[in-house]
């Protein structure tokens, strides 16, 4: 009997037990409370910008009309996608994106990195602290001023860079006319403004190794690089991961004000990403449902991508996102 009885507690005792719980949670809530508060802004945020705006996915599956509004349109099924899959503009505009993208992982992601690192081997602090705001101050320009800074530098008539080119005998070149420098334009100048910023991140994750694993490492005979590569590149190994799920997740979108900035008619054919498209069929030209579905298989993508780079991530052993 109290056998039984010990394997099923009498109600009283699981009333209790349920309780302790709840008790616990309220007293973490009354002591954190200005933690939480501080998280309102964030939950609003997400509530109206992010959750809410699903509502009006509807309209990839309508005929949309401003008239009418989303649910007085008429019902399109799946004839919006086949649209979207046969027209030649979405394969064009898929590729830009993609490519675009793959350029700044290949070879804009490395750069904070590299950055972060020798920074961390300056050892004058004050030196030190120019460099970062010198690096940082790029960040917080917008692209529609540091876009036009960059345009005036690469001008062929008047642009330092060709000025420059000039004086070692080679003729001007259209950067922002061409469809070879373009791209490469473009990802320099995405360089330019983000990467000392992203540098944050790899500071932090550096301040967090153990100075006494350097210390055996110059015990063993070390030099600095094979410190650099057996301490410091294992030491941020888990941030750069959890950057580059970020980075893939988002290989499906470009950022507009870049391009919108720095495009121009004469290289659409490299220059049209999937952001721009949106804003010109669906906001000049009135195309609601037809942009909403490109959205909305940008988005299912961007959501494929990071749950397998999540998971690939976790299988080689680092920590993902979740």
């Amino acid at each position: 009997m109290r056998h039984s009885e010990s394997l099923h507690p009498q109600p009283a005792e699981a009333a209790l037990a349920a309780a302790v719980p709840k008790r616990g949670l309220k007293r973490h809530i009354i002591r954190d409370k200005y933690l939480y508060l501080m998280l309102v802004p964030v939950a609003v945020y997400f509530l109206l910008f992010k959750y809410a705006p699903l509502y009006g996915e509807i309209i990839a599956f309508k005929n949309y009309r401003l008239t009418d509004g989303i649910w007085g349109s008429s019902w399109a099924g799946l004839d919006h996608f086949r649209q979207l899959f046969s027209s030649k503009e979405f394969y064009v505009v898929m590729r830009n994106t993609l490519l675009l993208n793959l350029y700044n992982l290949v070879f804009a992601f490395p750069v904070p990195i590299v950055l972060a690192i020798l920074l961390n081997e300056v050892r004058w602090n004050g030196y030190k602290r120019v460099l970062q705001n010198l690096l940082y101050i790029p960040h917080f320009i917008s692209w529609v001023v540091l876009g036009t800074i960059v345009i005036a530098m690469l001008s062929p008539s008047t642009g330092i860079v060709n000025t420059i080119l000039e004086l070692f005998g080679i003729e001007p070149i259209y950067f922002m006319a061409s469809p070879f420098w373009w791209p490469i334009s473009f990802v320099g100048s995405g360089i330019w403004k983000e990467a000392g910023f992203g540098t944050i991140l790899y500071m932090a994750a550096m301040a967090g190794i153990d100075p006494t694993l350097y210390e055996a490492a110059k015990i063993d005979g070390a030099n600095k690089l094979r410190q650099i590569w057996h301490v410091t590149l294992p030491g941020i190994r888990s941030t750069a991961a959890i950057i580059l799920i970020l980075q893939v997740g988002r290989i499906m979108d470009v950022g507009f004000e870049q391009v919108f900035t720095m495009k121009n008619p004469a290289v659409t054919q490299v220059a049209e990403v999937i952001s721009t498209f949106v804003y010109t069929r669906g906001i000049e030209n009135l195309q609601y449902s037809y942009t909403t579905a490109l959205g909305l298989f940008q988005s299912i993508v961007a959501l494929i991508l990071i749950v397998s780079v999540n998971k690939l991530i976790k299988i080689m052993g680092e920590r993902g996102l979740w």
